[in-house]
């Protein structure tokens, strides 16, 4: 038996796995990715360091961009952080396939934190390669 998309970015996506973030849902246009604020996420400044917000949302955003078993990479994204995230608050990336372009899909990512408060939103274009994505389903 194969493995399903989420598992397969879970399980092979070894930076999203190496910080803790983890790809928790995944249908047809839309995924969730999610991580809680540990101490190695903290920058100088004392809050979540932007990368860690980045990583989780481009995690979210391969969840979608793959979801139609085409090899799909991230080509342009664009992230604007809302407010900190702190040690301990748990994150959340949800993204949004907007637009399903045979080679130029776009979509709309928002993290927010455990209160439902808006922390980023992010943006991002993908390019689907001439190279299946194999994997059994999404879930």
């Amino acid at each position: 038996m194969g493995m399903t998309l989420l598992e397969t970015l879970n399980e092979n996506d070894r930076f999203a796995k190496s910080i803790g973030a983890r790809l928790t849902e995944i249908r047809e246009g839309y995924a969730k990715a999610e991580l809680t604020v540990g101490e190695n996420h903290i920058n100088a400044g004392g809050v979540c360091q932007g990368g860690v917000m980045y990583t989780l949302a481009d995690l979210s955003f391969a969840g979608v961009a793959n979801c139609h078993g085409v090899l799909t990479l991230g080509v342009n994204n664009t992230i604007t952080f809302l407010k900190s995230a702190k040690l301990g608050d748990h994150l959340c990336a949800e993204c949004t396939e907007l637009f399903d372009h045979h080679k130029l899909p776009y979509c709309d990512i928002r993290i927010s934190n455990q209160d439902g408060e808006l922390i980023a939103v992010m943006t991002g274009l993908a390019y689907r390669l001439k190279k299946e994505f194999l994997y059994d389903e999404l879930m």
